[in-house]
């Protein structure tokens, strides 16, 4: 869930990186199609730079020497590669999928010899042809992600390996499996698989895997490196630190407060990317699109979403409503008053005026989901409770603790059940390394209970030290208090300069300062 309108998402977009293709030898490509292979060895080197020329780039742009500012002076230079590798799918078939490498360069100490490995998982993308190792093309909507993860992790020293997903860049599987946590996590341990294989023929063999192994993410991307972790442990592997951001980890009870009326930024486009993940995988959400999406949406948004075609013309082409997931003339529901107030749009109070200014952008009409559907849902979540949302619905983020934020017991709606199901509660596991959770408590676009939730859940963890959280809008204080002042200084400036329209790029401005936090973390883990 990462929207690329951000300060710097948005400018560094035009930056790109200095380089091209350089003479990789004759590839051997693989027979097989078990997971982790790698399609092509050596890898294709899609760019090179070095530290100089790298600092020299960014520094070229105010929003660069804003990167530079926030991530440090490049102490390496950066080699890209391009990877082809084999992972599966949901439903176990084999899947061609494509990652980016990158590897720091250059006789400084941080830059050669055994070096950890960042396994990093990026945000929600609208684009099929999102491809992170495409790096020089400042017309792909991976570029600015690209740039930044280069600068933040790869030109400090830490090798990058940094998967498309499928669904996406040569992907054929014709979806993205989207918020699939043992699809997503499969591609990510796949992806590292074939890198780690990539790496022993890349132009810099002095540079090797120091086997510290940190798994971040933003976003969506947070999510899936928290449920890569957690299949990682499942599988007896070795994780070293993580450090998951503004991901939608506790889904049930998300999913739960958007039905109630808690409307997100950004939901319109991620309601049909969860509806064709899920219908995929577990086929129980419905019969027809019909059922799920408004007339005016229903046709072809099976197949939408990648696409080709940028959201924001998606948009314009009344493909998608930009803001409407609901209708704004509410439905009532059969269990009568209690729940017709939940469907209610938000009113002051309960709720503040930021957030009836934020939660009513969600109602209109043309709208995107059923009122049927809705209200389905809804009864749902009322009969059979997430007990944190309730708890949230009763006293506020506040009134979390550990003996009340658990999972619903049964469900009757097939969406329900398959948030349940990808919840980074389900199943009751817990880190056993380093975690530090980031992300900021104002984000209208993943919300913070999600942070805050897994806080409580896991609080013998967090009051023992194991799992950290940095809320980069809170008071300046501690390790990473350098980072909440720029933060909070950064916003402040998109406030004074945009208004109340600041808040749409709340959510894509806190990505590099999370990912320089998750580099700090790094560096203080044994």
């Amino acid at each position: 869930m990462l929207r690329k309108i951000g300060v710097l998402w948005a400018v560094l977009a035009a930056l790109g990186l200095a380089g091209c293709g350089h003479d990789t030898p004759t590839a051997t490509v693989a027979s097989s199609n078990a997971r982790g292979t790698l399609v092509a060895n050596p890898a294709f080197r899609v760019a090179s730079v070095n530290a100089t020329a790298l600092t020299a780039q960014l520094n070229a742009q105010p929003v660069g020497q804003q990167l530079l500012q926030l991530a440090g002076t490049p102490a390496c230079g950066v080699d890209v590669y391009y990877l082809k590798y084999w992972t599966v799918a949901p439903d176990n078939s084999a899947q061609l999928a494509s990652a980016a490498l990158m590897v720091p360069t250059g006789s400084a100490a941080p830059c050669t010899g055994p070096r950890p490995i960042v396994l990093y998982a990026h945000g929600t993308a609208s684009t099929s042809s999102y491809n992170i190792a495409d790096i020089t093309n400042t017309s792909n909507e991976a570029n600015s992600e690209s740039l930044i993860i280069a600068t933040v992790f790869a030109a400090q020293g830490d090798i990058v390996v940094a998967p498309n997903y499928l669904g996406y860049d040569i992907s054929t599987l014709g979806y993205h499996p989207y918020l699939d946590a043992s699809a997503n996590a499969a591609d990510m341990m796949d992806a590292l698989t074939a890198a780690r294989t990539a790496l022993l023929s890349t132009f810099t063999p002095t540079t090797s895997d120091s086997s510290q192994l940190y798994v971040t993410g933003y976003s969506e991307g947070g999510y899936v490196a928290m449920a890569t972790v957690k299949a990682m442990q499942a599988a007896g592997e070795t994780v070293t630190a993580s450090a998951p951001s503004s991901g939608p980890y506790a889904l049930e009870a998300f999913g739960d407060a958007i039905f109630f009326g808690q409307v997100n930024l950004g939901s319109t486009e991620f309601a049909p990317l969860v509806r064709t993940s899920y219908q995929h995988a577990y086929g129980n959400l419905h019969t027809q699109s019909s059922n799920v999406f408004s007339a005016t949406y229903a046709s072809g948004i099976d197949t939408l979403l990648p696409n080709v075609v940028p959201i924001g013309t998606l948009f314009q082409q009344g493909k998608l409503p930009q803001t409407a997931l609901f209708d704004s003339t509410v439905p009532t529901s059969p269990l009568g008053a209690s729940a017709d107030a939940l469907l209610a749009v938000p009113t002051s109070p309960p709720y503040t005026a930021s957030q009836v200014a934020l939660f009513s952008l969600g109602f209109g009409n043309p709208y995107l989901i059923q009122n049927g559907y809705r209200v389905d849902y809804a009864d749902d979540a009322l009969l059979n409770p997430d007990q944190a949302e309730m708890t949230i619905l009763n006293g506020g983020l506040a009134a979390l603790n550990s003996s009340d934020v658990a999972l619903a017991t049964s469900w009757t709606t097939g969406l329900r059940t398959d948030l349940a199901l990808n919840d980074m509660r389900a199943g009751g596991w817990f880190p056993k390394e380093p975690m530090l959770l980031c992300g900021g408590d104002q984000d209208p676009t993943v919300f913070y209970q999600n942070t805050l939730i897994m806080d409580a859940w896991w609080s013998p963890y967090v009051q023992g030290g194991l799992v950290s959280n940095l809320d980069l809008n809170a008071t300046p204080s501690g390790p990473f208090a350098p980072l909440q002042a720029g933060f909070q200084q950064t916003y402040a400036g998109l406030v004074s300069s945009q208004g109340a329209a600041a808040i749409a790029s709340y959510h894509t401005t806190e990505a590099p300062f999370c990912m320089v936090a998750a580099r700090g973390f790094f560096a203080q883990v044994p």
